[in-house]
């Protein structure tokens, strides 16, 4: 079977390491890089945390670009569910190893091989804007843009309305959603339904990853129970992975959407056009429901993979 092309843009992050893992895993992905932005944590932290969690998996011959330290035009605002190193409970000590090249090796990467690669994004899209910005002809070449972003019909959980990646860069949201590519979303809406337990990680049995693995699930936790509410362990940007791995399992509708990048309460926000008499422009396919107890199995079973 011919593996898909990805590139996998991301700013672990726990959920993000656990997004990688399953990505890893999963055996039908060639995933020819890693680019890493600042969110989650600073651009240092991230690309730090990105070749841990590739070291831990014996994949270091995937290739880790770092991306943008800042968001297009506002002040980076960090999570804060991750703690100050960005993988709270490890904590990794490794180099970063910051190469500040990622939109240039995805504009790279896109151009040797067209309408072939689907970008996974797991964070704010400044690296993804910047890339359409410096050549769009090339990027107008991605087969499909997967993001974790934005929230429709449910509160944001950075603001009243906007998810946090999008309220971290919302400027590069808009160019994102305003380019004419192939896109889905995975929003907060489908994301506040799908939480896993400890119980569930402590299925995994892969000696390799266990223990990093149950380092960093339960402090992340009891911080997004502290910070966010729900109980469990959420898992955000894993969801975009399994949703592109297994999307015949998932339930989508076609949206209208628009990133608000100047409202004082509502920056961030992806407003959608919820109008039933309306001309609308549907520009990205949202997944609206993910089955929890197909998803855990799933993912269970991958991580359980030698």
């Amino acid at each position: 079977m011919t593996k898909r092309k990805v590139i996998i843009d991301t700013d672990p992050g726990h959920d993000d390491a656990m997004a990688i893992m399953l990505a890893v895993k999963s055996s039908i992905l060639d995933i020819l890089a890693l680019t890493t932005v600042c969110g989650n944590s600073t651009i240092e932290n991230t690309t730090r945390n990105a070749r841990y969690i590739l070291n831990l998996l014996g994949r270091n011959d995937i290739p880790v670009y770092s991306g943008a330290e800042k968001p297009l035009k506002k002040d980076l605002v960090l999570a804060i569910v991750h703690g100050i190193s960005g993988l709270d409970g490890i904590d990794p000590q490794n180099d970063s190893k910051l190469t500040g090249n990622a939109s240039e090796k995805i504009i790279e990467l896109v151009k040797n091989n067209p309408d072939e690669i689907t970008i996974i994004t797991l964070g704010p899209l400044t690296n993804i804007a910047t890339a359409i910005q410096r050549n769009p002809s090339i990027m107008k070449r991605v087969k499909e843009i997967i993001s974790m972003g934005g929230a429709i019909k449910v509160a944001g959980n950075k603001n009243r309305v906007a998810e946090f990646n999008f309220f971290v860069d919302p400027e590069a949201a808009k160019i994102v959603f305003d380019f004419s590519v192939k896109k889905t979303l995975i929003p907060l809406d489908v994301c506040n339904e799908v939480r896993l337990s400890i119980d569930d990680f402590k299925k995994i049995k892969n000696d390799v990853i266990r223990k990093d693995l149950l380092k960093m699930v339960i402090p992340f936790s009891k911080n997004t129970r502290k910070n966010e509410g729900p109980t469990g362990v959420m898992m955000y940007d894993v969801l975009a992975v399994f949703s592109f791995l297994r999307s015949e399992t998932t339930t989508t509708n076609d949206y209208d959407i628009k990133i608000e990048t100047k409202g004082d309460l509502t920056s961030g926000m992806s407003v959608a056009d919820l109008r039933l008499k309306s001309e609308k422009n549907n520009n990205v396919t949202v997944v609206e429901k993910i089955s929890k107890k197909f998803f855990r199995q799933y993912f269970i079973n991958a991580l359980n993979k030698r």
